[in-house]
């Protein structure tokens, strides 16, 4: 028997008007493969006056989005940001009516709130569109490897940042100048921050390591460092090392532990996700037993997302016509770690790019610094001079602790051979 569900979209902008239109698109196919319908019943926005991309009856436009919950059976949140979003969201739960939203930075903030009104309400909250846009890494992570303990997630996260990385260096360009071509073609916003400086990325780690490891860490402790200190000379140093550069976000269980930060990183050339290109995202999960997989797709924009919230809205409906309300919980308590490793205490190998007086003794300096402070090398190369007088040592570490090369770091910057700041950029062995 067909199930008719009605629908309220918050929030009718780029997002909304995907959802919309992809509803009135492929209505057909989804009642035809699932035997619900979900109907398009209203639509909230402060601005219904301004033409949309879709076309859509006068009628179900208002800019009371209270009447619009009351009236609906499945509420959309497509508004963004913490503020009106929240109390739209927890008004639905609270009168137990399921919520479809896209607000990753909401969830990276307020997900432990938000869950528990909706675990008292008994109602579900489902929230694919907030991380990698049309992969369904939610869904993977919540059903498909639901018997699986999570080791490793390496997620490159954001697509303007990798679009950024990617141009820099296939095509020579410094950063502004393909930050400002990006946001020409639409996939940098007039204000990049929240996606160059990683925020962007945090709140999808936030989400992501929630649901790995069953405990809210929340945004607060994550290690967070943008893209805006990349150089050309680093792509391609790192390319002659045999590396690309990706902004990724990393969230591993160390023994009762977990780590999650993100950052530029260093990740062979050779592996799948170093060849992630473009505004492309990807998520390499490694569970056990299932082993190591990776998931790839546009991460943003329009369509993506749209088809994530509207697969959602299909889980949602199916719920309402079984009664199987609470049948995949939003977020599920799992083990209580010890703690969050905090940065300086994280292990990985790293990149160092030296800028030195050319004489000698300088490199035993070096080397002898970084033996004092436990540090071994794995390679250290000398690159062309920058003037006269100076030029880059490349150095390669063995596994370090990050506290450790940040005091060598330090040490070295006090040398009156060292004529720049030196740069340092963990690498992510696959």
């Amino acid at each position: 028997m067909l199930r008719e569900v009605k629908v309220g979209i918050i929030g009718f902008g780029t997002v909304g008007s995907g959802v919309a239109a992809c509803l009135q698109e492929n209505i057909e196919v989804i009642e035809r493969r699932t035997g619900v319908k979900p109907v398009l019943t209203g639509i909230s926005d402060i601005d219904i006056t301004t033409p949309r991309s879709v076309n859509v009856p006068k009628e179900i436009l208002t800019t009371d989005s209270d009447a619009l919950i009351d009236k609906v059976d499945v509420v959309v949140e497509l508004v963004g940001g913490t503020g009106c979003a929240k109390e739209f969201i927890i008004k639905a739960l609270k009168k137990g009516k399921p919520v479809v939203t896209a607000n990753k930075a909401l969830l990276a903030e307020y997900g432990e709130e938000l869950f528990s009104v909706a675990e008292k309400s008994k109602a579900d909250i489902y929230y694919e569109a907030s991380v990698a846009g049309g992969i369904p890494i939610i869904k993977i992570l919540r059903e498909g490897l639901v018997g699986n303990k999570i080791e490793r997630i390496l997620g490159i996260l954001n697509g303007t940042c990798n679009y950024i990385l990617t141009k820099m260096e296939k095509e020579n360009t410094s950063f502004s100048a393909v930050l400002k071509e990006a946001q020409k073609l639409g996939y940098a916003e007039t204000d990049p921050m929240l996606d160059i400086e990683g925020t962007d990325t945090a709140h999808k780690a936030a989400i992501l390591s929630s649901l790995a490891y069953g405990q809210w860490f929340g945004l607060k402790p994550i290690y967070v460092q943008g893209i805006g200190g990349i150089r050309l000379e680093d792509l391609k140093y790192a390319s002659e090392l045999g590396y690309k550069i990706k902004l990724l976000a990393v969230i591993k269980q160390e023994n009762d532990d977990v780590q999650i930060r993100v950052h530029p990183t260093l990740v062979a050339e050779d592996t799948l996700l170093a060849n992630v290109s473009d505004v492309f995202n990807a998520a390499m999960v490694k569970g056990q037993p299932v082993g190591e997989m990776l998931y790839y797709g546009r991460g943003a924009g329009r369509n993506p997302t749209a088809s994530a919230v509207v697969a959602d809205l299909v889980d949602v409906s199916l719920n309402l016509k079984y009664g199987s309300h609470r049948r995949v919980p939003a977020f599920r308590i799992g083990k209580q770690f010890r703690n969050l490793i905090p940065m300086n205490e994280i292990r990985t190998r790293y990149y160092l790019r030296i800028q030195v007086v050319d004489k000698p003794g300088v490199i035993a300096r070096i080397a002898t610094v970084l033996g004092n402070r436990g540090i071994s090398m794995s390679s250290m190369l000398q690159r062309e001079r920058q003037s006269s007088e100076n030029v880059n040592l490349l150095v390669v570490t063995h596994t370090a602790r990050e506290k450790d090369i940040c005091d060598a770091v330090a040490d070295m910057e006090a040398f009156d051979c060292v004529k720049d700041k030196i740069v340092f950029i963990r690498i992510e062995d696959i």
